[in-house]
């Protein structure tokens, strides 16, 4: 049976050898680097199923390091590890292109949860088909989204609550069921990070004839379909 590869980005030679003893005792094969520009390389020759990077890192920090990843790959899950704890950094993460975040210092136990989870919730959208309403077409596996001729690739976080309102049109889909989609849990500090999801994807459905999200004050969002 294949073993999930792990690609491990991190600067800190301890924080990375106690990281890839864990994963390893767990049944992963590891690639470890300790840059960002030495993770870019691995990532294109080693393929890894999931990405667990350090934000700040010599030659090439985290995000960047991301951002030119997911120009190969809009698919594949990263996890960023990180001892920055402001809103807009962790935002400025999501947009580029990250799945989760675990702050530093954290415990192992809860990194291999959110490593497996993460394999488990990508599986899942692979299987998952294309869904089409009105004028647009999204396609979770490759996070795809058509409007009329235009084509937009999505970040993680956007793939799955454009899925959330595709499958319940013109119906109100509620701001904490979209959180709990995503983290897992209905923070009161994810509600912003969510607002910031929508507004984008507002934009790519601008050119749409028929399609708008619609704020419900206090509740959440609707996807409106007209006919």
């Amino acid at each position: 049976m294949r073993k999930n590869k792990v690609l491990l980005v991190e600067d800190d030679s301890t924080l990375s050898f106690i990281i890839e003893d864990a994963l390893v005792r767990e049944g992963f094969d590891v690639i470890t680097a300790s840059d960002g520009e030495d993770g870019l390389r691995k990532f294109g020759t080693d393929g890894p199923d999931i990405v667990v990077a350090d934000v700040m890192m010599p030659k090439l920090d985290g995000f960047s390091m991301v951002k030119l990843i997911r120009a190969q790959s809009p698919a594949v899950p990263v996890l960023f590890l990180t001892a920055r704890t402001s809103i807009d950094d962790l935002l400025h993460g999501f947009e580029l292109g990250a799945n989760d975040y675990i702050r530093k210092p954290f415990q192992i136990a809860e990194l291999l949860v959110r490593i497996k989870a993460l394999l488990r919730r990508n599986a899942t959208l692979k299987e998952q088909r294309i869904l089409t309403v009105g004028d647009c077409m999204l396609d979770l596996a490759s996070q795809k989204l058509r409007v009329g001729d235009a084509q937009y690739g999505l970040s993680h976080i956007e793939a799955l609550i454009l899925d959330e309102l595709f499958n319940h049109t013109n119906e109100v889909v509620e701001a904490r069921a979209l959180m709990f989609r995503i983290w897992q849990n209905d923070d009161y500090n994810n509600l912003n990070r969510i607002h910031g999801f929508i507004y984008k994807l507002r934009k790519y459905l601008t050119s749409s004839r028929n399609i708008d999200i619609l704020n419900v004050r206090g509740i959440g969002y609707k996807l409106s379909v007209k006919a």
